[in-house]
């Protein structure tokens, strides 16, 4: 028996084929682990030396932009209340009487009122519209829009040389009646009501 697989030898090579085999499976295994390992450290490294981490900051300020709640919507601090305003009422019409009606009306409203009478004679029968309202410069955007809610159509105008918080409501000859209250009451709340809501969106977080 021995003489014959001395004589031969074909049993011996083809038992070692499959350890051979088996071994370089496992060290190619053993290679791409270790070259995936390296190639991963290698990334790393790349990330923080070419400003990964600036990337990953970036994404953080993204979704907590879009995960931000709009603003609370807060009162128009500028606009002022009736009772902060003094109104001088002026007829530039014939018809007599409309200065003081209207001053009553006003007060009733709120407004404190100052003087009452007949207009200059800039303005007296000169005023076409329902009427004028005159103030100085920094009542354009204050006093003015407020008593403009009580006369629809009015005319604004200021005076640059005016001074102190005082203004003027001009009564022409279109003048019928203030606005209705309902009416002025509305439109004043949307003049003094709150300022629209901030939204984000996501080209503002961009």
């Amino acid at each position: 028996m021995g003489g014959q697989y001395r004589i031969t030898g074909d049993k011996y090579p083809r038992m070692r084929r499959p350890r051979r085999r088996g071994r370089l499976v496992l060290m190619v295994v053993a290679s791409v682990a270790v070259l995936g390992v390296g190639g991963w450290g290698t990334l790393q490294l790349i990330d923080v030396f070419t400003g990964g981490g600036k990337q990953a900051a970036a994404a953080g300020p993204k979704a907590d932009c879009a995960s931000k709640v709009s603003p609370s919507p807060t009162a128009n601090a500028t606009v002022p209340k009736p009772a902060q305003i003094t109104v001088n009422v002026y007829n530039a019409t014939p018809r007599s009487g409309l200065a003081k009606s209207t001053a009553d009306e006003l007060k009733k409203r709120g407004f404190k009122i100052g003087d009452v009478g007949n207009a200059s004679a800039q303005f007296d029968k000169k005023v076409k519209g329902t009427g004028i309202l005159l103030g100085p410069a920094a009542s354009l955007d204050t006093s003015l829009p407020v008593l403009a809610t009580q006369l629809t159509g009015a005319e604004r105008r200021t005076d640059t040389g005016r001074k102190g918080s005082t203004v003027d409501l001009i009564i022409g000859t279109a003048f019928k009646d203030l606005t209705a209250k309902a009416a002025a009451d509305k439109a004043l709340t949307a003049l003094s009501g709150p300022a629209p809501a901030a939204t984000a969106s996501p080209k503002a977080c961009s």
